[in-house]
């Protein structure tokens, strides 16, 4: 099975930028999408297929979630930061259904997106302070 492993995180002083990677441990083929969680609150997802993101909460227009195929890599660009954004992030893996699908939009309007992810990683601690 697939693992993957965070890194980036770090300290920075509020409207500073930091950027988490997730790197997988071997292909991602059989995965449908990509995800990142601050603790249990999801912020982002990635259909895998066509790099389509979707942002939740706060995050929308500060956060960037991309990946790079070639390196089996996701990524987390976070801009403009604030203290509210402290926190664990962990990146993770889904092996169904896309990010729009109906099932996911429940998940995260129940703030149960934590299910529908079956691998995760270890997690990178970001702290932001004023």
């Amino acid at each position: 099975q697939v693992r993957l492993v965070e890194s980036g995180g770090g300290s920075v002083q509020a409207g500073g930028s930091l950027r988490l990677s997730c790197a997988a441990s071997a292909s991602t083929s059989g995965l449908i999408r990509m995800g990142w969680f601050k603790g249990r609150e999801w912020v982002a997802c990635l259909v895998i297929s066509n790099g389509e993101p979707f942002y939740f909460g706060s995050v929308e227009g500060r956060f960037t979630i991309s990946q790079d195929n070639a390196k089996r890599t996701l990524y987390l660009q976070m801009d403009n930061l604030k203290p509210t954004d402290s926190g664990m992030y962990y990146c993770a893996a889904g092996r169904t259904y896309s990010c729009a699908s109906s099932p996911l939009r429940l998940a995260r309007l129940t703030g149960l997106g934590t299910k529908w992810y079956t691998v995760w990683g270890q997690g990178t601690q970001v702290t932001v302070s004023l």
